[in-house]
């Protein structure tokens, strides 16, 4: 049935399909949202539990094993890690990509209520938890300064306001403020007056926590009257708590100011933001899932006005960074490689038709392949992204094929004596079989890519499918207008007119050598078996990876201080790592914050870079140089990388990669992580090692005489209370206004802190009302301790951070350290993971070879029953090894990892040979079925006339990806793989594959099963020989 038939007949409707295919794909453009890659959601559950003045032995005994106990049950987990720290601890559960996270939720929260009862009494509430998205980075920080107010004011406006305008903002997810803490009143009690006094430490937290109550007080109502009952204005500042009386000694007041320096403070003093050379609250934005990432960043611009008049006059509100300038370029360099490529491929059509009408028509199904392909985007909710935009560039060099194809033989039959209408007939009806083989074969290779499973099949998802609907287009196209625009817009010519030019006397030689190769076929096949094994050696030799690192334009910076470091002291050592960052001519901007959440000795930075084409250099050369002359700065140490869209960093750790170390010893494995560590230290391979920290904190014990506090009456919890009073800044009442909600935070003056010997002044109330000095019960001494406590999978686990040095591969990295674990011997009661296995057990690299092997026998399958014959498609499939080849050479040659997206652009070239191994094999066929020829007679006339069409596909292909291999702006680095690829495939194959097709097909053809039509008299075959 010829398909083309009714197309032909009506011109009209096949113009009038396309240009609504176009219209709309125009419109569904319009509508896609943009990013950097596909949404990749990674389900995943954190949840936090607290007990105040619990040491982080006790937490993750108490607290955290009997939580991972009940968590681990849930189904669909793939890890659980812990972190306990002095009085809390956090787990978190990642689950598979499949989960759904509301349900894991529900499930979450059961096995947080079975598992209360083994938790500790003193609790102060239940554990809880938030369902969290790694995946959504902040795509926006603005910071908050001021040269007046105090840094909690600005913490107050940025959450209290401006947090809530943006939250409100169309496309924003979770607005995070940092770098301070709310405004306080702070209650710093003077430990030599409490005992003057005779005032007990309770006893001032609870005069402050009763000075205020927020109850409702009720109303008063007669018969026609109603009164609402309030008190006197509550206590907001501090200068109202001053005079607030703690006690009556002898009947005369004590009142607080007498006991304690009260001021308006802030809740947590061990917090602190900058922004470059200033002080300032940082708001990080993160995008609501499926949002535009730079329609989102525009609206928040948008409302910039708005936001700074929100806030005091003297106050200044400035976007600290911005993703969207790197997208855009991004998008922009991609449409600019997409556009070269369609103009190359034009070219290409041109120079082998030899005519621009002749051209034309197989280049209109690149611009309806494409804008078409908009339509599915958006019906399956895709997004214009790297990854997206890449596969319409590969397209472009293979949507073009079948209606070259199709032109090419409407074209040939023309310049045999057909008239256009006549050959477009003939010409679209020879072919239709041919195009349909090939754009199953090449579709179900895309579409393979979603058998992959986990985060591999939700990073490509979006290419397979974009390209299989470019491709399905494309088939559509050049069934309908193809052939409809062949049978108006060419001409008619002489028969053999034509015939006697350049491109024809090639293909006369062609001929005659494929003639010669055909007589030698075993020696080819003999080449093509050293192709097998030159693919295998060089599998071996070409290092493997996951992505490519990306230029985002930002980096990522963290500093941690030695274990025991006060946050004062760490401030002059985080602003000479700041300083140094400042002085590179590539930064534009350092924010970040200290103390808080991070650490009391820690900092985290994120680094805005300048424009590419203003720095010159790639984000990571721009690492390597503030890394290699960077300040040694005594007790810290500057960690940096560039940030990726995807990170494989531990959810504990500030460097690239991990040596994760698991023992159900915690002593064992803190003695052999500390070697290992430093012989890591040590490796050339590695650089930023992060030794495991937390082990030597500084550390006072105390211990309690029991039978003397038995004694007295005074149990445990007393003890805690009174050091939890005095120095955990301990938060005893809350205030309440319109707006907001802030704390009376109650501590021991700073000044008496300083020294342990401020022990000795606390003094304990007994259970008959006395006071006794601590020190009356309790000794003290000096020690080392662990402040923080990790946990993976339910052992013990330490992970030692590194990054690669430049020109060093996860792979050499891995096995540099695993030589080193040799070397020391470290017992087998220590398990270890490095960086390289955690990354194969996220993205299943090891399933590579045997997708590739899956693939191709899917492929067999379907060509198989096309063809009704297990034996043509092994002559098909053999041109695999030339493609393998060339694509394995050129990754080697570049000294670029066979990583995702290289595999990707293997998986093209599968498809791409194969078309060119169709067309070949299905005019063999033909000419063996229908003209009497014997095989080697078909296939070398075959050879003889696909040559232009094959060579014509070839260099679309080729030429389509050269913008892919050759682009460096934005984004260039996650596509030089793919032009690596399939440019070097296609130059190998290319050569290679004109022989190497037609000496199988010769060399099978003895064991193909004859049929009634392979039997054909000697004098039909001449016969038919003759009318070729």
């Amino acid at each position: 049935m010829n398909l083309a038939q009714p197309f032909i007949q009506r011109p009209v409707a096949s113009g009038l399909i396309a240009t609504a295919i176009l219209l709309l794909g125009f419109l569904c453009w319009r509508l896609l949202p943009v990013s950097p890659l596909p949404a990749v959601d990674f389900p995943m559950i954190v949840v936090t539990a607290s007990l105040p003045g619990a040491s982080p032995e006790s937490m993750a005994a108490t607290v955290a094993t009997p939580l991972e106990r009940a968590l681990g049950s849930i189904a669909g987990i793939n890890r659980i890690s812990s972190s306990s720290n002095q009085g809390s601890a956090q787990i978190r559960l990642e689950f598979d990509l499949d989960r759904n996270v509301d349900e894991a939720a529900r499930e979450v929260q059961a096995a947080i209520n079975a598992a209360r009862s083994q938790l500790p009494s003193g609790m102060p509430r239940n554990p809880s938890y938030r369902k969290f998205n790694p995946s959504q980075a902040p795509v926006m920080a603005l910071a908050l300064s001021s040269e007046h107010l105090a840094s909690s004011a600005l913490y107050d406006a940025a959450s209290t306001v401006l947090a809530q305008k943006l939250a409100a903002i169309n496309g924003v997810g979770e607005v995070e403020v940092t770098g301070a803490s709310l405004p306080a009143v702070r209650v710093q009690l003077n430990p030599g007056m409490l005992t003057q006094y005779g005032v007990a430490l309770d006893e001032v937290r609870a005069a402050i926590s009763g000075a205020n109550a927020a109850v409702p007080l009720g109303v008063l109502e007669s018969s026609d009257q109603r009164w609402q009952l309030a008190t006197s204005q509550t206590l907001r500042q501090a200068s109202d708590y001053q005079s607030l009386v703690v006690k009556y000694v002898n009947g005369a007041p004590i009142r607080l100011s007498d006991v304690a320096l009260v001021t308006d403070s802030t809740e947590n003093r061990y917090s602190a933001g900058f922004h470059n050379d200033k002080n300032a609250v940082i708001l990080l934005v993160s995008r609501r899932t499926g949002a535009n990432i730079v329609e989102t960043i525009d609206a928040i611009y948008q409302q910039m006005p708005l936001l700074q008049a929100l806030i005091p006059a003297d106050a200044d509100l400035a976007v600290v960074m911005d993703r969207s300038p790197v997208i855009r370029a991004t998008l922009t360099e991609a449409q600019i490689s997409l556009l070269i490529a369609v103009v190359l491929v034009v070219l290409v059509v041109w120079a082998f038709l030899g005519s621009l009408r002749s051209a034309l028509i197989p280049s209109l199904a690149i611009p309806v392949s494409l804008v078409g392909s908009f339509t599915v985007m958006y019906l399956c909710d895709f997004s214009l992204n790297n990854l997206s935009v890449m596969a319409l560039i590969v397209a472009t060099g293979l949507v073009v094929d079948d209606a070259i194809v199709v032109v090419e033989n409407i074209k040939r039959h023309i310049e045999r004596g057909l008239t256009p209408l006549a050959a477009a007939r003939q010409g679209a009806s020879e072919v239709g079989f041919t195009l349909l083989a090939m754009n199953l074969a090449l579709v179900v290779i895309f579409l393979s890519i979603l058998f992959m499973g986990g985060l591999v099949e939700r990073l490509f998802r979006e290419f397979s499918i974009t390209l299989a609907a470019a491709m399905t287009i494309s088939l559509v196209v050049s069934l309908t207008l193809t052939p409809s625009l062949s049978a108006l817009l060419l001409k008619a010519k002489k028969p053999g007119e034509g015939e006697a030019g350049a491109f024809h006397r090639f293909q006369h030689k062609y001929h005659n050598s494929v003639n010669w190769s055909l007589s030698h076929y075993r020696w080819v096949l003999a080449a093509l078996v050293l192709l097998f094994a030159a693919n295998a050696w060089l599998y071996k030799q070409v290092p493997t990876g996951l992505l490519p690192n990306q230029d985002t334009g930002q980096l990522n910076g963290f500093v941690r201080g030695d274990d025991g470091f006060s946050f004062q002291i760490m401030q002059p050592k985080i602003e000479a790592f700041r300083q140094h960052i400042l002085k590179d001519p590539a930064i534009a901007d350092v924010t970040g914050s200290s103390g808080g959440d991070t650490g009391i000795s820690n900092s985290w930075m994120r680094v805005r870079l300048k424009p590419l084409a203003e720095r010159k250099v790639s984000a990571q050369q721009v690492v390597d140089r503030i890394r290699a002359t960077a300040p040694k700065v005594p007790g810290g140490m500057l960690f940096l990388n560039v940030d990726q869209d995807i990170r494989l960093s531990s959810p504990f750790g500030r460097s690239d990669y991990e040596l994760m170390m698991l023992s159900g010893d915690l002593q064992l494995l803190r003695k052999w992580s500390k070697q290992v560590a430093e012989k890591m230290q040590e490796l050339p391979e590695l650089v930023d090692v992060d030794t495991p920290s937390g082990e030597d904190a500084q550390q006072i014990s105390l211990t309690i005489d029991r039978e003397a506090a038995q004694r007295l009456g005074v149990d445990m919890r007393t003890i805690a209370t009174l050091l939890n009073n005095s120095f955990s800044q301990r938060q005893v009442a809350t205030l309440y206004d319109e707006m907001n909600q802030y704390r009376v935070v109650m501590e021991l003056t700073p000044g008496y802190t300083a020294q342990p010997e401020v022990l000795k002044q606390l003094q304990l109330v007994t259970a008959d009302g006395n006071r006794v000095p601590l020190s009356s019960i309790a000794s003290y001494q000096y020690s080392l301790a662990n402040d923080r406590i990790r946990h993976d999978d339910q052992f013990a686990s330490v992970g030692i951070g590194y990054s690669l040095a430049p020109g060093v591969t996860l792979q050499q990295a891995s096995a540099a350290i695993d030589q080193v674990l040799a070397r020391l011997m470290v017992p087998t009661g220590i398990h270890t993971i490095n960086g390289e296995d955690q990354r194969n057990a996220m993205f299943k690299t090891g399933d590579q070879l045997w997708l590739i092997i899956g693939v191709i026998l899917t492929v067999y399958l379907l060509l198989g029953v096309l063809y009704e014959s297990t034996i043509q498609p092994i002559t098909i499939l053999s041109t695999l090894p030339c493609a393998g080849l060339g694509a394995l050479l050129a990754l080697y040659v570049s000294n670029t990892d066979f990583n995702l997206i290289a595999l990707l652009g293997l998986f093209l070239l599968i498809g791409i040979v194969m078309k060119n191994a169709i067309l070949l094999v299905d005019f063999a066929l033909h000419a063996e079925r229908d003209l009497g020829l014997s095989a080697k007679e078909a296939v070398a006339l075959a050879a003889a006339q696909r040559l232009r069409p094959i060579l014509m596909t070839n260099f679309a292909a080729l030429l389509g990806a050269v913008p892919l291999l050759f682009g460096m702006g934005e984004g260039s680095e996650l596509r030089q793989p793919l032009g690596i690829t399939i440019v070097g495939g296609l130059l190998v194959s290319q050569l290679l594959t004109l022989y190497s097709t037609p000496a199988v097909y010769l060399a099978l053809s003895k064991f193909r099963r004859k049929t009634a039509e392979d039997q054909l008299m000697p004098e039909y075959r001449n016969e038919k020989k003759a009318e070729v």
